[in-house]
């Protein structure tokens, strides 16, 4: 997927800004009010376990769900809460495709086109433009049925783009491919909203997602926003314990009345004789590039495992008995 888009302007997403936006199912309250601003042309991602509320967040972005009474939507300022999803202008993927079985790929792009009323010139000129931009314009004429996994999720991305919209809503666009296929997409999509400038909005429950294309990412736990920042923010400085055990690995050790937490790369295999902490391999992973090691740590029997991170030639054997030590950026 080619770094810049054809005659797309850059910088044309909308600000999104939601207000005190909450969601029940008679009794039963999904998504807690919610304040929360989305700045234009940014990614954010909205992650979190099954149930935490991501997807009813994305619904009401969109105009698929109305908030609870007091609840408002904003794009640039303008208050759109009762404005349905069909005059909003976005733009939606899903992790279903939701493509049209009876049309073929240029229709299927085509569609949201003519539903706005452009000439069926500029419609089939522009769905070309979308289908190069996917590198699929030889697919055009091919049946849905006829495609594959990838394919049908880029046909999905040209149709929900095709009309310029001012907002990309993505929920879980990935996560019924396959992991090699899901990472060669990954990377596609992060170059094509960069290059684009769009304002998205993605839903996910998979960390590697988040980490990879959101500018900024706001996890979920039971229908509230537990942190939201920047990648590093989330990962480095986490708020609170959910966020620390949803998002990575993180370690803890209770040693002379100190607490110490950690990620698996701020750890050291070190000579037991200078070691911090000494304790015993009981589970070995080989990952390829390196090995996991989950080690019980010496005194501490009734706590997990410490997990941490060898290289793959000189990884300790199952049952070895090492040294642990932590590095001081930790």
């Amino acid at each position: 997927m080619p770094t810049n888009a054809p005659n797309e302007s850059r910088n044309s997403g909308a600000h999104i800004s939601l207000r005190q936006c909450s969601k029940s199912y008679r009794a039963n309250r999904v998504l807690q009010p919610l304040d929360l601003d989305i700045r234009a042309g940014e990614t954010l991602v909205l992650l979190g376990p099954s149930g935490c509320g991501k997807t009813t967040t994305l619904r009401i972005i969109a105009g698929l769900d109305t908030p609870d009474a007091g609840g408002a939507v904003l794009f640039d300022g303008q208050n759109v809460t009762a404005v349905p999803i069909e005059r909003r202008n976005v733009g939606m993927v899903f992790q279903s495709y939701a493509l049209f079985p009876n049309m073929n790929v240029g229709d299927n792009v085509k569609y949201g086109l003519r539903v706005r009323g452009y000439a069926p010139a500029e419609a089939h000129s522009r769905a070309q433009q979308m289908l190069a931009m996917m590198r699929i314009e030889e697919l055009a004429s091919r049946r849905i049925d006829q495609l594959s996994g990838g394919q049908r999720q880029r046909v999905a991305l040209a149709r929900a783009l095709a009309p310029q919209p001012r907002v990309l809503l993505l929920d879980e666009p990935l996560a019924a491919l396959d992991a090699r296929l899901r990472d060669t997409l990954r990377v596609e999509i992060d170059r094509l909203l960069r290059s684009l400038g769009i304002t998205a909005i993605y839903v996910t429950h998979d960390q590697s997602e988040a980490m990879a294309l959101g500018d900024r990412i706001a996890v979920m736990e039971k229908g509230v926003v537990a942190q939201i920042g920047t990648p590093e923010d989330i990962y480095f400085r986490p708020s609170n314990a959910f966020v620390s055990d949803f998002v990575g690995t993180m370690n803890t050790i209770l040693h002379n009345g100190a607490r110490y937490l950690f990620r698996p790369e701020d750890i050291e295999l070190v000579d037991r004789s200078s070691a911090q902490f000494s304790g015993t391999v009981v589970q070995r992973q080989f990952l390829g590039d390196h090995v996991q090691l989950a080690i019980a740590i010496d005194g501490n029997q009734e706590q997990r495992p410490v997990t941490a991170r060898a290289d793959s030639r000189t990884a300790p054997p199952l049952n070895a008995s090492v040294g642990l030590t932590l590095r001081p950026s930790h």
